[in-house]
């Protein structure tokens, strides 16, 4: 006789474990038992292996936000230390070029310095034969400066050549509080720069007043009668000088340094 065939192993093993005389069935913990564990080890490799696939599909990301965090930290730190550097670079770089508008203390367009007064002497002499050139004047101060910054005159007109005095008055509005500025310049165009001469300014240097105080600060200067003979000068006839004010204080070297305005 050949054996039966049972459908399921869970049939095969019933009919393995019933008595005929008590009709017993085997306990449901041992039928149901294996497959748990089955199920609990399979669910537990599952999660283990997603764990693992996330932490790799992760590890880019990681690196890229870690990147980015480092570059960010570097331009922060940049922008700061050139902020405090910037106003003594500039200083420096553009008295010496006249880049950026800034006047330089030059004998000629693109000649050596020479501050000596016979040479100053030779350029005080008003080219009466020129057109006069219209001077206007421009003032401002940072944001955190708690000043009134003006010019006490619209515009002057001078001959190349002729000397001319112009004033700005500053007031201390802080009630409590004494004050040191610092002021920067520039001239516009920017290709007159190199023309635009002073003989006094009260630029890059400290200017202290004390609370509710007003002052009166000078500017002499003159234009270069070398303007003329300049080809890409034809056609200026008006000529700005701005000044604005920063609030000072000095940095742990003991060098005075403005403080820039917030953007």
């Amino acid at each position: 006789m050949a054996p039966p065939r049972y459908r399921s192993l869970l049939e095969l093993v019933q009919r393995q474990w019933t008595c005929p005389s008590c009709a017993r069935s085997p306990p449901r913990t041992l039928l149901h038992q294996p497959g748990r564990r089955l199920i609990q080890t399979t669910t537990k490799s599952s999660q283990s292996a997603a764990a693992a696939q996330q932490e790799i599909l992760r590890r880019p990301f990681k690196a890229k936000n870690a990147n980015t965090l480092y570059y960010t930290a570097s331009i922060i730190l940049g922008t700061v230390a050139i902020s405090y550097g910037s106003v003594p670079l500039y200083k420096t770089i553009c008295q010496q070029t006249g880049w950026g508008g800034q006047p330089i203390k030059s004998a000629a367009h693109g000649g050596d310095l020479d501050n000596s007064p016979e040479a100053i002497a030779e350029k005080l002499t008003p080219i009466t034969t020129s057109r006069r050139l219209r001077i206007t004047f421009a003032g401002s101060t940072s944001d955190i400066l708690p000043w009134k910054f003006t010019p006490q005159q619209r515009e002057v007109r001078v001959l190349p050549g002729e000397t001319a005095l112009a004033f700005y008055t500053a007031t201390n509005q802080s009630p409590d509080e004494d004050i040191i500025g610092v002021a920067t310049y520039s001239v516009t165009p920017a290709q007159v720069a190199p023309y635009f001469s002073k003989i006094q300014c009260f630029c890059f240097e400290e200017q202290r007043l004390n609370k509710g105080e007003t002052v009166d600060m000078p500017v002499f200067f003159y234009i270069d009668p070398e303007f003329l003979r300049d080809p890409t000068m034809k056609g200026i006839d008006t000529i700005t000088l701005n000044y604005t004010f920063f609030k000072a204080k000095y940095d742990k070297d003991g060098h005075l340094s403005p403080v820039p305005a917030p953007y």
